[in-house]
C-alpha cells in the first residue's frame, strides 16, 4: 500500500503530466476547429494541408520506437520540458503565417518535438504512477484530463476567434493568429510546473537496472513474441481511426453542410467537452467491469454512430449536433481505455517505454494515410459520396478493432484459468 504522502505526490505528478499533454497537442491539430480558417490564412488547398499532416504522421511513425528507447534511458521529466519548449518555439514561427514550404518544415519539426521526445515519456510516467488495478482509470483520466484542458483552451480560443473576427471585418488571418498565441502561452506556462513538480528518479532507476542486463535487440524480440502486444496494437490502431475521423467534422459541417465558421467551431468545441466525460467514465467503469470487454462494446457503438452520420443531415441541425456529440463521447471513451490494455500484455517496467514506442509506431500509422485517404475520396467523388465513403469505411475498421478486443479479453480469461 502506498503512503498518503506518496499517493499525494503521485497525484500531483499525474495532474501535471495530464496538463502538459493537454497543452502540447492542440497547436498541431488546430484543423479540428479551424480547418477552413487555416486554408484561407495560409492560402493553401485541403490536399496541401493533408500532405502536412501525412508528413507529421510519417515523422511520428519513424520516431515512436526510438521515443520508447529514450523514455527507458533518459529522464522523462527532462524529455517533457524539452518537448514543451521546442513546440512553443516552433509555434511562434507558425504564428507568422509563413510560406507553404515553411509550413512543411514546421509540421515535421512538431513531429519530432511531440513524437520523439514527448510521446513515450508521458505515457510511461502514467503507466508507472498507476497501480496494476488502476490502469483503466489512470489512462481514462489522462485522456479525459487532456480533453478537459483542450476543451477549456478551445472554448477560450473560439471566443477570442469570434471577437477578433467581428472586430476585423471577418479577417481569418488575424483571428487565427490570436488563437495560435493562446496555445503558445498555455504551453509556456506549464513548463515551470513540470520542472517543479515532476520527479525523475524512476527513470534513473530504470536506466541503472537496464544498462548492463538488457540489450535493445533482446527486449524488442521479447515484445515481438508477445501475442497480446499485437492484439493491443490492433485495438489501438482501429480505435484511433475512429477518433481520427472526427478531425474531419469541421470541414464536413462547414464545406458540405454549409454552417458558418463560428457555428462549426462551437459545435466541434462542444464535442471536445465530451472527452473528459467519455474517457474518465470509461476508465472507471473499465476498472470495475472489464477494460477490454468495455473497449469492444464502445468500439461497436462508435462504429455504428459514425456510419450513421452521413444520413442525419436531412434531419436538421439539432440531429447533426446530437450525433456529433454522441460520436465524440464514444470515441473519447475508446481513446480513454485502449492504452489500458497494455497492462494485460505482461510488459515489465524496464521495457514498457520500448513497448509503448513499438505499439505507437504501428497504431498511429493512420496519421499518415487517413489525411491522404480523405483528400483522395473528396477528389474522386462528390462531397456527399466522399464523406459517406470515408465515415462508413472507418466504421468497418472499427468492427475489426472490436474483434481484436474480444480476442484479447478471451486470451486473458484463458490465462487466468
Amino acid at each position: 500500500m502506498l503512503s498518503r504522502e506518496k499517493k499525494s505526490n503521485n497525484l500531483v505528478q499525474f495532474i501535471v503530466t495530464v496538463i502538459a499533454a493537454g497543452v502540447i497537442f492542440p497547436l498541431l491539430y488546430l484543423r479540428q476547429n479551424f480547418e477552413v480558417s487555416i486554408l484561407d490564412s495560409f492560402k493553401i488547398e485541403l490536399s496541401q494541408l493533408s500532405y502536412c499532416y501525412s508528413l507529421l504522421g510519417i515523422i511520428f511513425a519513424i520516431t515512436y520506437l526510438p521515443s520508447g528507447w529514450l523514455a527507458d534511458k533518459f529522464s522523462c521529466k527532462k524529455l517533457i520540458i524539452l518537448s514543451l519548449s521546442l513546440t512553443a518555439l516552433i509555434g511562434a514561427w507558425f504564428s507568422f503565417i509563413p510560406s507553404y514550404t515553411s509550413l512543411i518544415i514546421i509540421f515535421c519539426s512538431w513531429g519530432l518535438t511531440t513524437g520523439l521526445t514527448f510521446w513515450s515519456a508521458h505515457l510511461k510516467i502514467v503507466a508507472m504512477l498507476a497501480g496494476k488495478e488502476q490502469q483503466g482509470r489512470f489512462f481514462g483520466s489522462l485522456d479525459g484530463g487532456r480533453g478537459l484542458v483542450e476543451a477549456l483552451l478551445a472554448t477560450l480560443a473560439v471566443s477570442i476567434f469570434a471577437v477578433v473576427m467581428s472586430k476585423t471585418n471577418q479577417d481569418f488571418t488575424q483571428s487565427l493568429k490570436a488563437v495560435i498565441y493562446i496555445y503558445i502561452i498555455a504551453i509556456v506556462m506549464i513548463i515551470p510546473l513540470v520542472f517543479i513538480f515532476l520527479d525523475e528518479h524512476d527513470s534513473k532507476l530504470d536506466k541503472n537496472k537496464t544498462k548492463d542486463k538488457h540489450v535493445l535487440k533482446k527486449d524488442l524480440l521479447e515484445i515481438l513474441r508477445n501475442k497480446n502486444i499485437w492484439l493491443c496494437t490492433i485495438c489501438i490502431i482501429c480505435g484511433y481511426q475512429l477518433f481520427w475521423a472526427t478531425y474531419s467534422f469541421s470541414g464536413y459541417l462547414q464545406n458540405h453542410l454549409g454552417f458558418g465558421a463560428v457555428t462549426v467551431a462551437s459545435i466541434t468545441v462542444a464535442k471536445l467537452w465530451m472527452r473528459p466525460l467519455g474517457a474518465i467514465s470509461a476508465g472507471f467503469i473499465g476498472d470495475y467491469f472489464d477494460t477490454t470487454k468495455l473497449l469492444a462494446i464502445l468500439m461497436v457503438l462508435a462504429s455504428l454512430a459514425l456510419a450513421s452520420l452521413p444520413f442525419t443531415s436531412a434531419f436538421g441541425l439539432s440531429v447533426v449536433i446530437s450525433i456529433v456529440l454522441i460520436i465524440g463521447l464514444l470515441t473519447y471513451g475508446v481513446r480513454g481505455i485502449y492504452w489500458a490494455t497494455l497492462e494485460k500484455c505482461s510488459v515489465d517496467n524496464k521495457t514498457k517505454g520500448l513497448a509503448i514506442g513499438f505499439i505507437s509506431m504501428i497504431a498511429y500509422l493512420p496519421d499518415i494515410y487517413l489525411p491522404i485517404y480523405r483528400s483522395w475520396l473528396l477528389t474522386i467523388f462528390s462531397e456527399s459520396a466522399g464523406y459517406s465513403t470515408y465515415y462508413i469505411s472507418i466504421s468497418i475498421v472499427g468492427a475489426f478493432g472490436t474483434l481484436a478486443a474480444m480476442k484479447l479479453a478471451k486470451s486473458q480469461e484463458t490465462s487466468a484459468s
